[in-house]
């Protein structure tokens, strides 16, 4: 396997590869990255789909990119990705997956016609007492103390974040700027995080530090995520004639572990709680799914608040049993193993009537029922005692969402704190107390909260104990790799697989590379995965990114005067279309 850019990788069709005939491949997990794993095993390893079986626990696929309507409940999403232009490996799959609403045209082109025709932006990013305008201005607020600690941590060395927290790094002023306030909401960051993710943040998305304030940096589905990009992607693997299996959990995989070489050599799994299993030759691939961060959701409902489940974890289990074997293939417990630090409650809000979409209206500075971008990312309660955020996508946000509702996704990082309005903390809150604390962040008179959570709204709250475990302190070997020196027939996928490129976690584009770099290793397919998009080391995305950073102030670049104004202007001159001095 091998990196590539440009056209010349891109638009190439790989030859079948050596042995591909006599492959077989079993996919633990029916997430985004084991979906794509078996899209990429047909597309570009000419492997048969019905050589393909992906194993699943739940009685559906798509992992966390999940959307769907319970009927005792309501609607229910438990998250929504963020997504941009640079998501090289995501978009060169659903180039390939034709779209379900669109005849003739594909997923991305789906997704790029309707982000050219509507383009996402937000026109108001947080606020303050009860709904009004936070004045944020779109300016960081970074003190030159700051700015200086956020440029130590884009310069330093991997190793040299490697086990250190957020606040191990900044100081005070960088916890009070408004920078904070936009990427730890927009990321779901906490100061106990790793300061390496966060590097790697800063890295991977230095092009978009300027559409951080407003959200222009993003781009979304048309739908939730599983109407939008799981159910294309399904729909094409079953007509490719690849075998879901659902209701199976996977336990164990064997492996023989010798010096440079390391074989999977059984799968073992409980299928209607009756033991099962499968032998593994050579030519058996096995594709594993490790770490869960919606592992143990657990939903409530407008009247019962989720609980914290603790309890045994199948996901994070099959990763210990596995990681017992070999020191290669990680250490599931640096992320799975503080539930405390990991967790957060998120909580899906419909209006029943037109009462509360006017508040909604006030504060995004646009109409929730014209079918166009409404909020344009997350509205931030700057003052909130549980730091609420909430957001209003394209609407209807299903496909089958009465004309008359507005779905509306909410979450919190602080979830143990009491609120400002139920004075409660969020976990332990039912759907129609979050749906009260939020209408008080909205603005709406006090005496009208109760009767309009009680009979506008229904709402379904969801406790995920893993959701940012990713983001936990750790090291190199901490993450196994994609594929383990010496291993012949299997890889880790998925979140917690460490990719070879330097690629940032928490994005549907990780899940999607993981699983092309695990299938072209594995099948030895001749072509090219897209490397992550280098602004990092463009000069010109680096000089914007600190304009903005510093809200504007002069960029002082050392040397002389005449010096600083040639290279100023060289640097404009190197924009498409203009021609340097």
């Amino acid at each position: 396997m091998y990196y590539g850019s440009g056209n010349y990788e891109a638009f190439a069709r790989p030859r079948k590869p050596e042995g591909a005939d006599s492959k077989t491949a079993w996919l633990v997990g029916a997430g985004l990255a084991a979906l794509s794993g078996a899209a990429f095993l047909i597309r570009d390893g000419h492997m048969r789909g019905d050589r393909i079986t992906i194993l699943e626990r739940l009685k559906i696929p798509g992992g966390a990119l999940d959307g769907n309507q319970d009927l005792g409940r309501g609607f229910v999403i438990r998250g929504g990705r963020e997504m941009e232009d640079h998501f090289e490996c995501l978009w060169d799959l659903f180039r390939s997956i034709p779209s379900l609403e669109i005849e003739g045209a594909s997923v991305l082109d789906e997704f790029y016609w309707l982000n050219k025709d509507d383009p996402n932006y937000s026109l108001q990013r947080a606020t303050v007492n009860r709904g009004q305008d936070a004045r944020t201005d779109g300016l960081f607020t970074l003190s030159e103390e700051a700015q200086k600690e956020l440029i130590a941590v884009f310069l330093a060395s991997r190793e040299e974040m490697e086990n250190k927290r957020i606040d191990g790094v900044f100081g005070k002023e960088f916890f009070c700027s408004n920078f904070w306030l936009y990427w730890r909401t927009m990321f779901a960051f906490e100061e106990w995080h790793s300061a390496l993710e966060m590097k790697l943040y800063l890295h991977r998305f230095i092009h978009h530090i300027g559409g951080l304030p407003d959200f222009s940096a993003l781009k979304f589905t048309r739908y939730n995520q599983y109407e939008s990009l799981v159910l294309p992607l399904c729909k094409w693997l079953l007509e490719q004639g690849v075998n879901f299996r659902y209701d199976v959990e996977v336990t164990d995989v064997d492996f023989d572990l010798k010096a440079g070489c390391k074989q999977a050599t059984a799968i073992h799994w409980l299928e209607d709680g009756v033991a099962g299993g499968i032998g593994l030759g050579a030519d058996d691939l096995v594709f594993i799914t490790i770490g869960s961060l919606t592992e143990n959701s657990d939903k409530g409902d407008h009247h019962t608040p989720s609980r914290l489940d603790e309890g045994p974890a199948p996901a994070w289990d099959l990763w210990r049993r596995i990681a017992a074997k070999d020191a290669a293939f990680g250490r599931p417990d640096v992320f799975g193993g503080n539930i405390p630090a990991t967790k957060w409650e998120s909580a899906t809000i419909t209006t029943l009537d037109a009462r509360i979409p006017a508040y909604i209206r006030k504060i995004a500075k646009r109409d929730p029922f014209s079918g166009k971008v409404v909020t344009g990312g997350v509205v931030t309660a700057k003052d909130s005692n549980w730091l609420l955020s909430w957001t209003v996508n394209r609407q209807p946000h299903f496909k089958h969402q009465p004309s008359d509702q507005i779905v509306v996704w909410l979450y919190s990082l602080f979830v143990d704190k009491p609120g400002d309005y139920v004075n409660k903390p969020m976990q332990d809150c039912t759907g129609e107390e979050i749906t009260q604390e939020w209408l008080y962040h909205l603005g709406v008179p006090i005496d009208e909260i109760p009767g309009l959570a009680a009979t506008a709204a229904k709402t379904v709250p969801v406790m995920m104990p893993y959701v940012t475990s990713f983001f936990m302190p750790r090291q190199a070997g901490d993450r196994p790799n994609v594929v383990p020196k010496g291993a012949v027939n299997f890889a880790f996928i998925g979140q917690f697989a460490e990719s070879a490129e330097r690629d940032c976690i928490f994005t549907t584009e990780y899940s999607v590379r993981t699983a092309m770099e695990a299938a072209y290793t594995l099948l030895n397919v001749e072509r090219g995965v897209p490397e992550v998009f280098n602004s990092t080391y463009d000069i010109r995305k680096l000089l914007a990114a600190i304009g903005r950073l510093r809200d504007g102030k002069e960029v002082r670049i050392p040397g002389s005067t005449l010096l600083r104004e040639l290279m100023l202007k060289n640097i404009d001159a190197m924009e498409p279309g203009k021609t340097a001095q």
